[in-house]
């Protein structure tokens, strides 16, 4: 995977017009069946294009500690035996692009040099297996979340689909990354000021 560059989560790339750090929002009128309802972290912005992670959709059929052992990080021994504490590792559909692949956000008390992303307000992007290993053992970030695949963007791609009001954005914050899947579409609204049920299909931008 190639993250855009964009100065890795400081504050001056928001600055630029950038969203790194930011939710983004699908509004009623998203066309994309694929994100109806989906709120999406913004790992990375910038022109090269964008990357994010979709935080409410969680996987089917599947939960951490069996992911674990599927990937060889836990015996199926080990597994039946994790703690209470990975199964609030939520597994969530990250987004369209390399579903195969695993891609953690969590909290920045974990870091792993020259393989973790630091984005924005104490949030960090990891995608090898180190980190796996370390959650396992209990030596792991205090909180994440595990993406499979994610979503991404060629440069100007995204910034169209806004302005063709397929998205709204707000800014984040630990409970919409790491919170109940169920109710973080709302509660993003919400904090745009928005009652989701009142807005509709054809809102625009001021």
């Amino acid at each position: 995977m190639k993250i855009p560059k964009s100065g890795m989560g400081k504050k001056s790339t928001a600055a630029r017009g950038y969203l790194d750090g930011q939710m983004l929002i699908a509004s009623p009128s998203m066309n994309d069946d694929r994100f109806a309802k989906t709120l999406i972290y913004i790992c990375a912005h910038s022109p090269e294009g964008a990357m994010g992670i979709v935080v409410n959709q969680p996987a089917s059929n599947i939960n951490f500690p069996d992911l674990l052992v599927q990937l060889n990080v836990v015996t199926e021994e080990e597994g039946i035996l994790v703690s209470p504490r990975h199964d609030d590792v939520k597994v969530m559909k990250g987004g369209p692009v390399e579903t195969g692949r695993g891609f953690v956000l969590h909290s920045s008390d974990f870091f792993i040099e020259n393989s973790t992303l630091p984005i924005d307000d104490g949030i960090c992007l990891t995608a090898t297996i180190d980190i796996l290993k370390a959650i396992a053992t209990g030596s792991g970030p205090s909180s994440a979340i595990l993406a499979l695949g994610y979503a991404g963007w060629a440069p100007g791609q995204l910034e169209t689909e806004i302005q063709n009001n397929g998205w709204l954005h707000c800014s984040a914050d630990p409970e919409l990354i790491f919170g109940a899947p169920e109710r973080k579409y709302e509660r993003a609204m919400r904090k745009l000021g928005i009652a989701p049920g009142m807005l509709s299909s054809d809102a625009g931008h001021a």
